[in-house]
């Protein structure tokens, strides 16, 4: 042990014009960390002690339940093919070639590597299950690193990951996780929420990220005060009021009306004399999806219709998509799928997909708040003009009804009706429910009692402990 004059401890009296969040100008300010580049800090010695106590508290509960590795950070491309993941994993993957050109990434996470080991040391059902862990730095190529260790690029992680014989040995393992999670923040001292979470990139049947509210948080976490109900904006559902569907003008058949100019929700339900919520709004995106026929890449329209005063969530679409990238169409894709410009678009008068295994026709989704609505109003399709008297499932046959929309403040729990509240908050751990997901797509296999082969479930989870 030191004396206090013999430490190094570089105290600042302001803190660094670019500390935002009071963690980080506390922790720079205390001498406990010190900024190398954007998103990549070292620990001094105060933030590297905070950093082993916390280290221990993960190490003494996961040892509860699991056996502790060391992984390698360098991982080579066919790994990650193997599972699907190279290509969707996108631009937040640090990719690099070595000497001889093969090429190599820096771990963001380690499914891959733990699924490789298991295919090839887990034989038989003698041998499961079994929860490995570890301790070690990840790499995300994060596009705007800040708020000091909320967003790096280089940060330490505990993750674990298990094989299971059956789905049932899955909800004990995944319940295991679930329970030494709680204890680890408990023990942190820490008051925090557990809520229903979007797997993302990671996949599976389930997820709950474990959340503290705090103004510095970038995650959205809509919870009920009333009872136990909570989950992340991209998860999150409500109970909708009613709403008051407009009488039938004419004979109830979808009328023409001139709408000139007008191509904006609010614009044209202003110039309609109607709510916003009678409105259909359309938003026409290309999805990128592999060709069954040539292997390769297509683009495929994708069109969404949702209630005119919602807004869309990106996490539910991919859900619904299948994990498929999308983007909005251009100009000429427009006019080519509807015949018009934007701002006039409409379901009518198109031959849509009629179920999600169709591959040829565009997807129709339709949010399910316009599910049993009537007499809506939508556009034309022609330039300067709507519709009135549109009906979901009468004039027009969605592909499929898929809850898309961005839960809002104040509407009702589905559990209990009571108000919801919206808070920023960080994400302190996350567990998933991977189901086959890995175990599968690399082809992990291991004998049952009779001598057979089986597929075997797998559930991983993660937390970051740059969290602070």
């Amino acid at each position: 042990m030191h004396r206090w004059s013999e430490l190094f401890i570089p105290t600042l009296r302001e803190a660094p014009a670019d500390a935002e969040v009071a963690s980080h100008k506390f922790l720079v300010r205390a001498g406990y960390i010190r900024q190398l580049a954007a998103g990549i800090y070292s620990y001094l010695f105060l933030g590297n002690r905070s950093f082993n106590k916390i280290i221990a508290i993960v190490r003494e509960e996961m040892d509860k339940i699991g056996q502790e590795f060391y992984l390698p950070a360098l991982h080579p491309r066919e790994l990650w093919e193997a599972s699907g993941r190279w290509a969707v994993m996108g631009d937040n993957m640090f990719r690099l070639k070595d000497r001889k050109g093969a090429d190599l990434c820096l771990s963001m996470t380690h499914e891959e590597v733990m699924t490789e080991i298991g295919r090839k040391e887990l034989r038989s059902y003698k041998q499961l299950p079994q929860i490995w862990y570890q301790i070690q730095s990840k790499f995300r190529d994060e596009a705007r690193p800040k708020s000091g260790l909320l967003r790096v690029r280089q940060f330490m992680m505990k993750d674990s990951y298990s094989f299971d014989m059956d789905a049932a040995g899955l909800d004990v393992s995944y319940q295991k996780h679930y329970d030494a999670y709680c204890r680890i923040f408990d023990r942190c001292g820490l008051e925090y929420m557990v809520v229903e979470a979007h797997s993302g990139a990671m996949g599976g049947s389930q997820s709950h990220e474990f959340m503290v509210r705090t103004p510095a948080g970038e995650d959205l976490i809509v919870s009920c005060e009333s009872c136990s109900y909570a989950a992340n904006l991209e998860k999150a559902t409500s109970k909708l009021a009613s709403v008051d569907d407009l009488p039938a003008a004419g004979d109830g058949n979808p009328i023409e009306v001139h709408t000139p100019g007008m191509k904006t929700i609010e614009d044209v339900a202003r110039f309609l004399g109607v709510s916003p919520k009678n409105k259909i709004k359309t938003l026409a995106l290309m999805a990128n999806e592999p060709d069954s026929k040539t292997g390769k890449t297509k683009l495929r329209p994708v069109v969404l219709l949702l209630r005119g005063d919602h807004q869309m969530n990106e996490a539910k679409l991919s859900t619904a998509l299948g994990g498929r990238e999308t983007r909005p169409m251009e100009a000429n894709e427009i006019e080519e799928l509807f015949g018009s410009p934007a701002g006039f678009l409409g379901p009518i008068g198109i031959t849509w997909a009629k179920d999600l295994n169709d591959t040829e026709s565009p997807l129709l989704l339709v949010d399910k708040a316009l599910e049993r609505r009537k007499n809506l109003i939508a556009g034309a399709n022609k330039e300067d003009y709507h519709l009135k008297n549109v009906t979901p499932s009468r004039n027009f046959q969605p592909t499929v009804y898929v809850d898309l929309r961005n839960v809002a403040a104040g509407e009702a729990c589905p559990n209990c009706g009571a108000p919801l509240r919206i808070d920023t908050a960080v994400e302190i751990g996350h567990i998933f429910k991977l189901g086959y997901k890995y175990s599968e797509s690399m082809g992990a296999r291991v004998l049952d009692k009779m001598a057979k082969k089986l597929r075997r479930s797998w559930a991983a989870t993660e937390s970051e402990s740059s969290a602070s």
